[in-house]
């Protein structure tokens, strides 16, 4: 069946329900050019996308920030940079013991999966030592799937990290090649790339995503899109930009609620397949219209708590799931 002379939802409905394949760049590209008026009927597709090739399942995730601050690295966004007087207070990297009881805290709280975040431009090898000691542990007492986001990684680094028992690497891309230079500089896209590389061919599962919001294009957004379809991560999460007191992007705007949802109904109309993941942001963001963020294409979300700030109570996250139909996956 020809497509022309379809609207932009109908053509991009035909190539992901019908003839299962996710949208290119040019529907891209008019799918963020939709007016508002249009983004409802996006935010109905994506969500009868999610359930053809997802199912009603949420994953629900925690974070643990196992060493605060003092990080090198000059991101733009970032609370735990050195660089910057934020109100973040410095803390060591945590004992073993603190891994375990973090990690029974997310089995308790009902995640299925804990994110360990050490905000490093990349780990050294007592850091490495550790965090794979601390997994192994995990992983005998809980059934939690466990990632990792360390920054830069080598090839031997994965290696002790799959040995260890890691499901998961978290590295992401966090906006277009084009802007990334406007957010870091202290290291590389191209090194943030290879690392997403290292990961997948070596047979951890990718997490990689980014954060809307920090002064970028809507062309910046599609590039971003396009550049995870070449990766394909079995994870995409999304965050909002919230801007930290004391960093550079202290002023920035939040970013609009419906071009919010509008992103991640395209993320997971490019990846279709991929577990779409809210995560930073997302309270501050969409305010009272979480329900229907829910409902945008999200397959999965991060339980309040992102590394230096605060997110709503687990009972109202867990209500709301409830409430929309979702089965959480443990």
């Amino acid at each position: 069946m020809l497509l022309e002379g379809r609207s932009t939802i109908e053509r991009a409905r035909e190539q992901v329900l019908v003839r299962q394949s996710p949208v290119d760049r040019a529907l891209l590209e008019e799918l963020a050019h939709l007016p508002a008026s249009d983004v409802p009927q996006l935010l109905q597709l994506a969500d009868e996308v999610r359930m053809q090739y997802c199912g009603n399942g949420i994953a629900v995730e925690v974070l643990y920030n196992a060493k605060k601050g003092g990080c090198s690295e000059d991101c733009n966004f970032c609370s735990q940079s050195a660089r910057y007087g934020s109100d973040v207070d410095p803390e060591p990297l945590s004992s073993v013991e603190g891994f375990l009881e973090a990690a029974r805290d997310a089995h308790e709280r009902g995640a299925g999966e804990l994110c360990i975040v050490v905000a490093v431009r990349g780990p050294s090898a007592k850091l490495l030592e550790r965090v794979c000691t601390a997994v192994r542990q995990i992983k005998q007492l809980y059934p939690l799937h466990v990632a990792v986001s360390l920054g830069i990684l080598t090839e031997t680094q994965i290696f002790e990290l799959l040995d260890a028992g890691v499901d998961k690497v978290n590295h992401n891309l966090e906006t277009s090649e084009r802007y990334f230079a406007d957010v870091c500089t202290t290291h590389s896209y191209a090194e943030r790339w290879e690392t997403c590389q290292l990961v997948k061919r070596n047979g951890l599962e990718l997490c990689c995503g980014g954060i809307i919001g920090m002064g970028e294009t809507i062309a910046d957004r599609i590039d971003f899109l396009c550049a995870l379809q070449d990766l394909d991560p079995q994870e995409v999460p999304i965050n909002f930009l919230n801007p930290r007191p004391g960093t550079p992007y202290q002023d920035r705007s939040l970013v609009e609620p419906t071009e919010a949802l509008r992103f991640v109904a395209m993320a997971r109309l490019a990846l279709p397949r991929a577990l779409i993941r809210f995560a930073g942001g997302r309270e501050i963001t969409l305010q009272g219209l979480q329900d229907l963020g829910m409902r945008s294409g999200a397959s999965g979300l991060v339980l309040g708590n992102y590394l230096t700030t605060g997110g709503r109570g687990d009972h109202d996250d867990f209500a709301m799931l409830q409430r929309l139909g979702f089965e959480v996956m443990n």
